[in-house]
């Protein structure tokens, strides 16, 4: 038969008193005065006293003999410094390896973005967070939006940025810009001397030049065709913005491109906007991270800098 009471199988927490019980519990052995225990620990005497008596009834021993002359520790309070001082030690040692583990993380952040965030938004992000955070190494690997995801899944990134239309499954995510799709075409293609908007039966139809599959711009392309025939067989499917605009500029074919990618294109007229109706191409810019709370750190910060114009 067991002899235990309930005060045996109740949880550590409730039968032991909390470290900052012990700390003073301490300050006492060291100063010889309850008072100057307080002054050491910023509380003061009547906290202290309330303190030292809720650790006594705590333990069901006294720890303190008070008088006029100080503070004396029991023997009983004597055996519970003791023991104190080595839960203290080992909380001291918890607490350095835990601050040892946020540095390290401190120290470096791996970003995953997809191609147009990548390449037009992100420099300015990283400038502001190296500004806050000089000592954080950043490394950046771009891909399309299926590949940031495999790469977050993966642990290879603490934060992603994606552009497609939803959010991949195992991850969370935060609206951060809104972007439109813009179709675009040479200055001595035909669209560009066309004085009626294109239907989105036309564009559909029209070969055009693509990023490929996985890639957000291609996503939301697809749905907002899908009604309207779907794409027809790409003229080239090219795996970055930038090839995509040269090919462009070249006159091999008309593209659906970021508005964020063609302000230097359009400004220097080496590419012409052609005005569309009937089909919706805004889609919403998304930062990403593994299911869970949200990324701490340097990840955090930086997730903080994209919210701001």
């Amino acid at each position: 038969m067991s002899l235990s009471g309930p005060e045996d199988i109740s949880p550590l927490a409730h039968r032991v008193p909390d470290l900052g019980a012990m700390e003073l519990l301490l300050a006492v052995a060291r100063h010889g005065s309850l008072g100057r225990a307080a002054r050491g620990l910023g509380i003061t005497q009547p906290a202290a006293s309330s303190r030292i008596r809720s650790m006594e009834r705590l333990l069901g021993v006294t720890l303190v003999d008070r008088s006029p002359r100080g503070s004396r520790l029991t023997a009983e309070g004597v055996l519970v410094t003791d023991w104190a001082r080595r839960v203290v030690e080992a909380a001291e040692a918890f607490d350095a390896g835990a601050q040892a583990l946020r540095g390290r993380r401190d120290s470096r952040l791996r970003v995953a973005a997809s191609m147009t965030i990548a390449e037009y938004l992100l420099p300015g992000w990283l400038i502001a967070l190296r500004a806050e955070r000089p000592g954080t190494a950043v490394s950046l690997s771009a891909g399309n939006s299926a590949v940031v995801a495999q790469r977050l899944l993966a642990d290879e990134a603490e934060l992603g940025f994606v552009e497609g239309l939803g959010v991949p499954a195992g991850l969370d995510s935060a609206v951060i810009a809104h972007d439109r799709l813009v179709v675009v075409a040479a200055p001595s293609h035909p669209w560009a001397r066309r004085r009626r908007p294109l239907d989105p039966a036309e564009l559909a139809a029209t070969p055009l030049i693509l990023r490929e599959r996985g890639s957000g711009t291609r996503q939301v392309l697809d749905a907002a065709l899908a009604g309207h025939g779907g794409l027809a067989e790409p003229l080239l499917e090219l795996a970055s913005t930038t090839a995509v605009k040269a090919a462009v500029v070249s006159g091999a074919g008309p593209s659906v491109l970021s508005e964020l990618a063609l302000g230097e294109e359009l400004a220097a007229q080496r590419l012409v906007k052609v005005q569309v109706e009937g089909v919706r191409l805004r889609r919403e810019l998304r930062a990403v991270w593994r299911q869970g709370p949200l990324p701490a750190g340097p990840a955090r910060d930086l997730l903080s800098l994209t919210r701001h114009p």
